[in-house]
């Protein structure tokens, strides 16, 4: 039980946009299936070059996306967004927005979005309009109450409250990273996408003097956007405690797990090669190229098992095995 609401606005009647349609249409066709193709998030999709995006249209998709029981749901918004710094009250901007009635509240995004938990176990908001960082700040309200993130809610924002999102060939700067990493740059070994992957990907990415993003979160575990094949076979994986039976243990090499007979030194050409042995030196050098597993005493797998040293885990490694022989694999 996922779904998403994605709305891209370009057609503003002052100072239109460029990307924000493209962005929407693009983010919608990467999030409804996982990389194996699998069903993801049920999306409805609010673009201005379909119909007009009203604070009518705007507001009513937004009530239903929050409307009914959800393992998670999604609001993704590319359009204008502003402050009003004599109310300090900021908005994603519709495409009737005029001074004094600019759209749709962050701050009741906010609201309607802390209000849905528990029936909505987990919120992903995420917004590519200028002055987004505003959304999920705190700010004392004349009654003395604090607005702050409820629980289960994510807020991702392209840029800071005081600054702008920039477009560059058709796409939000921030939309295009966050594409990026959706489509596997942002995905752990196991294949996984979570928000806070999402934001590391994108602040790695973005120069100190370009604008940054902003990630706030009240969870107790990640919410998963994406899923993609993992990077190595989850059964691999699940064998390190076999093959590593302690997180410090060296595995030792010999010429038989090495099935190249006519590179190596001639002298262990003759040496015997052991099928099974081959088959677990694939999956080591599997874990080897993604960063799990390195060689003992060389600079190369291929050297370990000719000079029959070994290899071992690196932390990440351990990390996995660890969560293989706690069976979160």
């Amino acid at each position: 039980m996922k779904r998403a609401l994605i709305v891209g606005i370009d057609d503003y009647v002052e100072n239109p946009l460029r990307g924000c349609v493209n962005d929407a249409i693009a983010l919608a066709n990467t999030i409804d299936k996982n990389g194996d193709g699998s069903p993801n998030f049920s999306i409805n999709l609010l673009t201005s070059n379909d119909a007009a995006i009203t604070t009518a249209v705007l507001l009513d998709g937004i009530q239903k996306l929050f409307g009914s029981d959800a393992d998670c749901v999604l609001f993704y918004f590319a359009g204008h967004g502003i402050i009003n710094e004599s109310t300090q009250n900021g908005y994603i901007v519709s495409q009737n927005g005029v001074r004094g009635s600019w759209g749709v509240s962050i701050q009741d995004l906010i609201t309607l979005a802390n209000h849905a938990y528990p029936k909505i176990k987990s919120t992903v908001i995420i917004l590519d309009s200028c002055h987004s960082g505003f959304a999920g700040e705190a700010s004392i309200v004349s009654n003395g109450n604090v607005s702050i993130i409820g629980s289960g809610v994510t807020i991702l924002t392209a840029c800071h409250r005081h600054q702008t999102a920039a477009e560059s060939n058709g796409h939000g700067l921030f939309t295009t990273l966050l594409l990026d990493g959706l489509d596997g740059s942002a995905a752990d070994i196991c294949g996984r996408i979570t928000p806070a992957s999402i934001y590391s990907h994108v602040d790695q990415t973005l120069g100190p003097w370009e604008q940054r993003p902003i990630y706030k979160a009240n969870v107790q575990s990640f919410i998963t956007l994406r899923t993609i094949p993992p990077k190595i076979s989850l059964d691999i994986l699940r064998r390190l405690p076999t093959y590593f039976p302690d997180p410090t243990t060296v595995f030792p090499l010999d010429p038989s797990f090495e099935p190249d007979r006519e590179n190596i030194p001639e002298a262990l050409r003759g040496f015997p090669v052991d099928l099974n042995n081959t088959r677990i030196f694939g999956e080591l050098q599997q874990c080897n190229r993604h960063g799990l597993v390195e060689p003992v005493g060389a600079s190369h797998m291929y050297y370990a098992a000719i000079n029959a040293t070994g290899c071992r885990l690196t932390a990440i490694g351990a990390h996995y095995r660890m969560l293989a022989e706690m069976k979160r694999i």
